[in-house]
């Protein structure tokens, strides 16, 4: 029998304000998952070769997608067991709450990190051009009020949308949020397939020269970004939609929608310095 005079937390199902994890192997198959994928991903633009006798196999496309499938799914498994930790058994008390915002401020922090060594390599090459011109001669770039203007009003509306969906949660309007929520997500969707397009009907390829590299990796790496948020706004609106949330306690909604922000934030960033500024014919460089 339970002891009434025991203090409980919110709506937690422990008596205390601590959680100790369950024992989960999740978190060790999600690094080998994770290390794998990032290994096929660099025997695939080595072009490596195994040979076996008389069997040859150079890593293609399709290791690629085996392993991001295998990290995938590590994810997956793992991650519904931290939604079924939360929900189901209630094991998130305000101070396990409090970690997860904390865990989630830092990691959004180190991805920052992430973006600051992109734009380093990008404005060193740009400010110190080997030619003294920026963008390099015979680069034909992009023009930023076209396509790359299209993909920042739609990425813009999408962080509308996911700020009113928060907004409609912390009123109680369940319905109107997971509408808005679902906007987000089409939203996400078209940006992807924007850029996909951008990327097949470009002017240049990743092996063009400084100029191609580096907007392909910064702007790249921001659409995975991108395409990972989409992904978490589904997951949130999914949750939205069964009623996993409530007025008082929605941490998985808000990291979702800290995470989009970021993502709108550093797309600004890409607009204006690498799409603007940088598609400037013959930019001059600052030692020419």
């Amino acid at each position: 029998m339970s002891d009434h005079n025991t203090p409980h937390y919110e709506d937690s199902g422990i008596p205390q304000p601590y959680h100790l994890v369950a024992p989960s192997v999740m978190p060790l198959i999600s690094a080998f998952a994770a290390g794998g994928f990032f290994t096929m991903m660099i025997l695939f633009m080595h072009k490596v070769k195994i040979t076996l006798g008389s069997f040859t196999y150079q890593f293609g496309a399709e290791a690629i997608v085996i392993g991001f499938c295998c990290l995938a799914a590590a994810m997956f498994f793992w991650w519904k067991d931290v939604i079924k930790e939360a929900y189901i058994e209630k094991l998130h008390g305000p101070l396990v709450k409090i970690g997860l915002r904390y865990g989630m401020a830092l990691f959004i922090a180190s991805e920052v990190m992430f973006f600051v060594a992109f734009f380093w390599a990008y404005f060193s090459s740009a400010l110190y051009p080997a030619g003294g011109v920026w963008p390099p001669k015979g680069i034909h770039t992009i023009d930023p009020f076209d396509l790359p203007f299209v993909m920042t009003v739609i990425l813009l509306l999408s962080g509308c949308t996911v700020t009113f969906a928060h907004e409609a949660l912390v009123e109680g309007r369940r319905r109107d949020a997971v509408q808005a929520l679902g906007l987000s997500v089409l939203l996400g969707i078209l940006f992807t397939c924007f850029q996909a397009y951008e990327y097949l009907n470009g002017h240049f390829s990743f092996k063009d020269g400084i100029f191609p590299s580096t907007f392909f990796m910064a702007t790249g790496f921001h659409g995975f970004h991108v395409l990972v948020g989409t992904i978490f706004l589904i997951v949130a609106w999914v949750r939205t939609a069964k009623g996993h949330f409530t007025k008082e306690s929605h941490f998985g909604f808000e990291a979702a929608a800290w995470y989009w922000h970021f993502v709108d934030v550093v797309w600004l960033f890409l607009f204006t310095s690498v799409y603007w500024w940088g598609s400037a014919p013959q930019v001059p460089g600052a030692h020419g």
